[in-house]
């Protein structure tokens, strides 16, 4: 573990340099671990220093950790089928084209302008989703990461199962994981604040991304809030023993393939982004952001994995710095878990 030097570095600079309040990490090959907790929760309105259990708003880091475990679940029962269309399960969506695997892959296609989208109820927001959304030209021909696409998985899921999608995630992956942390109602006292906003003041507790905040129970794409060491627990069970047993090998193992219709390779699995390794032989690799600041890189093959909390949109969301930091950070990292 040595070798991770400078991603060690650039990891620690992202606090020290101020452009994350704070930041919690974690670095792992098989049972080695580098962990680090510094900085603060939060800079305003006074400065509450970082401890390493408190619970982080994972904006779309739920959508690999909860609802892609609950869909592939499903589909290992033989209650959806992977190529079965989106409207089988939403009838209300009138497209017959866009299937769950385009939805995994984010390759649906599935646009548009829903006008005055955060003043809409639950109800009206998902009557919205449903009947306001086109197929564009890009479907089956292009990825194009969009929160749509779980929204639409967690509706399914909620048809299949007649839950809320984050019951069901609660039920059926967090409880089983005893992933004691992760939680979609959180207490406040525990959480990691997120921007301040004009309209909701400091968000503390209660989930950023404005459609889950809407849809409550209801959203699949954010919502769950976690620790690290929730985050450790899922991580090592998805790569060292297939979730716990949820998941076959076989569904696992499809996490770490191109699952995209589109001729040649490309960067889309179920859920996860692959990215290439730099060992000899490129094997791929899983990795997924959250908007608020969180990501997930794991190599089933190695056995290996970077996991990264911050609130990088507090204050404000407005941090080019960040993403600028987090893209040489990947970088770093993968040059650097190929010596270790």
């Amino acid at each position: 573990m040595k070798h991770f030097t400078k991603t060690v570095a650039q990891l620690n600079a992202l606090a020290d340099d101020g452009i994350v309040p704070g930041i919690n990490y974690l670095i792992f090959r098989g049972q080695e671990r580098i962990r680090e907790t510094r900085g603060f929760a939060q800079t305003r309105p006074v400065p509450e220093v970082l401890t390493p259990a408190m619970q982080y708003d994972l904006a779309s880091l739920t959508k690999v950790v909860g609802t892609v475990p609950v869909i592939m679940m499903l589909l290992q029962t033989g209650q959806l089928v992977l190529d079965d269309p989106v409207q089988k399960y939403l009838p209300q969506f009138s497209d017959q084209r866009p299937t769950i695997r385009h939805l995994l892959t984010h390759t649906s296609g599935i646009s548009g302008y829903i006008p005055h989208r955060d003043q809409l109820g639950p109800q009206e927001l998902k009557q919205a989703f449903l009947s306001q959304q086109r197929v564009d030209s890009s479907f089956n021909r292009q990825i194009r990461y969009a929160d749509v696409n779980f929204l639409y998985l967690g509706w399914i899921i909620e048809a299949v199962c007649h839950q809320a999608v984050q019951t069901v995630i609660t039920e059926r992956v967090l409880r089983p994981l005893k992933m004691t942390g992760a939680t979609f109602q959180p207490l406040a006292s525990r959480c990691v604040p997120t921007e301040i906003q004009a309209g909701r003041g400091l968000i503390r507790g209660s989930v950023h991304d404005p459609k889950a905040f809407i849809l409550g129970k209801h959203c699949g794409c954010a919502g769950l809030f976690a620790t690290m060491a929730d985050l450790e627990k899922f991580s090592r069970a998805l790569i060292e023993s297939n979730l716990a047993g949820l998941l076959t090998p076989e569904t696992v193992a499809s996490f770490f393939r191109d699952q995209t219709l589109i001729p040649g390779p490309h960067s889309r699995s179920f859920g996860w982004k692959l990215l290439h390794s730099h060992a000899a032989d490129h094997h791929l690799l899983i990795s997924h952001t959250g908007f608020t600041g969180t990501w997930l890189i794991l190599d089933r093959q190695t056995d290996q994995g970077m996991i990264v909390l911050t609130n990088r949109v507090h204050p404000t969301a407005r941090n080019q710095a960040y993403l600028d930091r987090r893209d040489q950070l990947f970088a770093t990292y993968l040059a650097e878990m190929q010596l270790a």
